[in-house]
């Protein structure tokens, strides 16, 4: 949510900076995420100055072009070449002088310099005013009032105004804050508590509505609400004879700088009115209102209904609608309807200010896919008391900016009143849950600056009337925690005395475990990542090992980026290393520890939810250094660790080959028979969706299965180093194409089980030079006995033995 510095300062008196406002109302929990200076056009006109053209001549070597002195209040006249064919000795102009930057309507900004334009020096720039974002036409330069002074500042003639957009991170339950008298009203309360203000006690300076009066009642527009549990409340009136234009300066203005495009003075009340206070509002054109009546209810089924954005839509007979006579006229809370809107053309309107269903406005804009600004409001819960007074306070806007007479009374059907929440408040309560004693005074100061009523005080207690704008504060601990927030966190000190009490846990401790892979991984180079659960849909379209049946989907998804649950870390985890290589760092080794979840059908559904860790190596292996060979990463950089990973908990596992499209190539790890974990390079289909062109090796634990690993396994045990040396034999084999490493890794075993330490395969060769269906391994034993040293003897026979079980079992070929 944006907020606009200098609004904010309608409602709240104070001096501070926008950096130190951040900062408090970040530290009473509305989260400061950017501080953006906001002008009204950008670059804010610096280095222009009002001047005045002295004399014009034709350029001798260009006939479009003019020669000109030009008067900017220096003492000393500027020579300028001019393009334009409106110029004129006696105007007054904008000069861009040299180092000025431009920004243009359209186009790249560019910076005034001095130059020669066909042989004549330019010292400046007379502008047009598309070429300094003033506006679109480049007609002609800009030609000013006969009385502006040479020398005075663009920025100042102009009135640009300097502003600051303030980003709030939102959180859900803060419906009361999504305005800014809601953010005003938390600012006062700090400032007061911490008599920031300098002991002033500030004041919520809220609009004055008393000058509102009704100049007839010539409109004649009944209402009627037929569901009163989705409209709770509906308050309207009607304002004749208005005429439809641009909006003032100073609404814009305030609009563009919280990222709202201004339509016009209508619309821009509507939109001012409900970032001013929170209360979203609809202007109907109310010639278009058919039969002079209008109907809150809900319509038919499949309904036919074409919103604002020309878009055709079918409505639910869940969906509120306000109607006229004969039909649907908007989507209550969420969208306009294309038929009813204000146009130029517009002179009569009905003013709509309601309180509407949170959960009924949330489900017609999920079921309809819109998000704005109205429905962002009613789903968080908007003041059921704030109808009213936002009427009279666009309606006199309007009178004010767009003309017209309030042709109405005011129209407000309310039958059963939203009634405060009463709450009793203990002080004792207060101090256990914070851990601090806080002063009496200063809580009440605290709970009044809210707009939160006090009704009974005790020797020890309070008992409060909350209303119903703070839709979260429902029970004594919501108010603790309104208490907390204002008072501070940070001014909560850590106590000094630690309570703790005895209590078993279960071996192995899952935490110990993973902290000690975490540190392992960490020490060898890798950095951590955290990703959230939620995921795109379209991922599991990417690859067949993934079932999009399986998926987990959100109900009321934030956007269909993250609509579904998670059924792999792959693609978050690809999705950090595309965002990391687009801005040049390309060098990685990453791991998570995370969940990933899968719905199996069935009555009922079952939900599996597995944790894993993943490890991914992309890039060079090192830095770049003179001292340093700039080697890739390979799959042996990531079987090492993964290797490692195994090695450090000490389980015991058997390799398989691997066949799936998530990898080109790679191999599996099982634990009684049971796959612990798979790795390999990433297939580069997979990549290319991915839009990353560097090669990726990922490892998919299922830490599940390495918990219960551990559990079961032996602890790690100190082995002393041997006393006699170990000796390495290699064999070259040409075998059977489908005969894998691990049958031959197998029969090694089998046939020496005392002395064979260790098989590896450190060559492979497929080629033309081979018979048809062969392959050529090169494998290297180590061979160890730890009571003597072994002899030649000994180590020809266990040979021999070796050659003999691979001929007759594998049919291979000694080479």
């Amino acid at each position: 949510m944006k907020i606009s510095y200098n609004w904010l300062k309608e409602y709240v008196k104070t001096d501070l900076s926008p950096e130190e406002a951040g900062k408090l109302l970040t530290g009473c929990g509305l989260e400061v995420e950017s501080i953006e200076k906001a002008e009204t056009v950008k670059g804010g006109l610096e280095g222009m100055v009002v001047g005045e053209v002295k004399t014009k001549e034709k350029h001798p070597d260009a006939d479009r072009l003019n020669l000109t002195t030009v008067d900017i209040g220096t003492g000393e006249l500027l020579h300028i070449v001019c393009g334009a064919a409106n110029v004129e000795a006696g105007q007054k102009v904008v000069i861009a002088t040299v180092g000025a930057k431009l920004y243009p309507a359209t186009g790249e900004p560019f910076e005034i310099k001095k130059s020669k334009i066909r042989g004549a020096v330019s010292e400046g720039m007379i502008c047009a005013e598309d070429e300094i974002g003033l506006g679109t036409s480049h007609a002609g330069i800009i030609v000013l009032d006969a009385d502006a002074i040479p020398g005075t500042p663009a920025k100042e003639y102009f009135k640009i105004e300097e502003d600051y957009t303030i980003e709030i991170g939102l959180t859900p339950n803060r419906a009361d804050a999504a305005s800014h008298v809601g953010v005003a009203r938390d600012l006062v309360a700090v400032l007061n508590t911490h008599e920031i203000s300098g002991g002033e006690h500030l004041m919520l300076q809220l609009p004055d509505v008393e000058a509102f009066r009704v100049d007839n009642t010539s409109s004649k527009i009944e209402v009627t609400v037929e569901d009163p549990i989705a409209c709770p409340r509906y308050s309207g009136l009607s304002i004749s004879n208005v005429k439809v234009a641009e909006s003032p300066e100073w609404i814009k203005n305030r609009l563009k700088t919280i990222g709202i495009r201004p339509i016009n003075n209508i619309v821009d009340i509507t939109n001012y009115v409900l970032h001013e206070l929170g209360q979203p509002m609809h202007a109907f054109d109310a010639d278009k209102i058919k039969g002079g009546k209008v109907i809150v209810k809900k319509l038919a089924d499949k309904t036919k209904f074409k919103t604002l954005d020309e878009t055709e839509r079918e409505l639910s007979s869940e969906d509120l609608m306000i109607c006229d006579a004969e039909g649907g006229m908007c989507i209550a809370g969420v969208f306009g309807g294309m038929e009813s809107g204000v146009s130029e053309n517009t002179t009569n309107i009905f003013l709509e200010s309601a309180y509407f269903n949170s959960t009924s406005v949330r489900k017609s804009a999920k079921r309809h896919g819109l998000k704005t600004d109205a429905s962002f409001r009613f789903e968080r819960g908007t003041d059921p008391n704030m109808t009213v007074y936002a009427l009279k306070r666009a309606a006199l806007l309007i009178k004010e900016i767009a003309g017209g007479e309030i042709s109405s009374e005011i129209i407000d059907l309310y039958p059963k009143k939203v009634e405060n929440f009463k709450v009793p408040f203990s002080f004792e309560k207060c101090d256990r849950l914070i851990g601090k004693h806080i002063d009496l005074e200063i809580i009440k100061k605290i709970i009044l600056s809210l707009g939160i009523d006090i009704e009974h005080e005790g020797h020890d207690a309070l008992l409060l009337s909350i209303p119903p704008f703070k839709v979260d504060v429902t029970r004594e601990q919501d108010v603790i925690e309104e208490v907390l927030r204002i008072y501070g966190y940070n001014n909560i000190e850590i106590p000094t005395a630690l309570n703790s009490s005895l209590s078993f846990s279960e071996k192995p401790d899952k935490e110990k475990i993973q902290n000690a892979i975490a540190d392992l991984l960490s020490n060898n180079g890798f950095s951590e990542m955290m990703n959230l659960s939620l995921t795109k849909e379209e991922y599991s379209l990417k690859v067949k090992s993934i079932n999009p049946e399986h998926n987990v989907k959100m109900l009321n998804p934030l956007s269909s980026d993250l609509n579904v649950l998670r059924q792999s870390l792959l693609f978050s985890g690809l999705e950090i290393i595309a965002y990391n290589q687009n801005r040049k760092s390309a060098d990685l080794k990453l791991y998570e520890f995370g969940k990933t979840y899968m719905a199996v059908k069935g009555e009922p559904v079952k939900y599996v939810e597995t944790k894993h860790l993943s490890l991914f190596v992309s890039g060079r292996k090192t830095e770049e250094s003179w001292n340093a060979k700039n080697d890739a990463v390979s799959f042996y950089s990531l079987k090492g660790a993964v290797n490692a990973v195994l090695e450090r908990l000490g389980i015991d596992v058997k390799m398989n080959e691997i066949s799936s499209d998530l990898f080109s190539a790679g191999l599996s790890y099982a634990w009684n028979k049971k796959t612990i974990v798979e790795f390999g390079a990433v297939s580069k289909t997979v990549l290319k969706s991915m839009d990353i062109k560097n090669e990726v090796f990922y490892a998919d634990f299922n830490w599940d299965l390495i918990l219960e690993a551990v559990k079961k396994g032996k602890a790690l045990m100190y082995t002393e180093v041997p006393k006699f040396p170990e000796v390495k034999r290699d064999l070259a084999l040409l075998i059977d194409k489908a005969v894998k490493f691990e049958q031959l890794e197998q029969l090694a075993y089998q046939s020496e089980k005392a002395l064979l330490k260790s098989v590896n395969l450190f060559d492979v060769y497929e080629g033309d030079k081979l018979p048809a269906g062969k392959k050529s391994y090169a494998l290297s034993f180590i061979i160890q006995d730890e009571n003597a040293t072994l002899t030649d003897k000994q180590i020809e026979k266990i040979m021999e033995k070796l050659m003999k079980t691979y001929q007759e079992k594998a049919g291979a070929e000694i080479r």
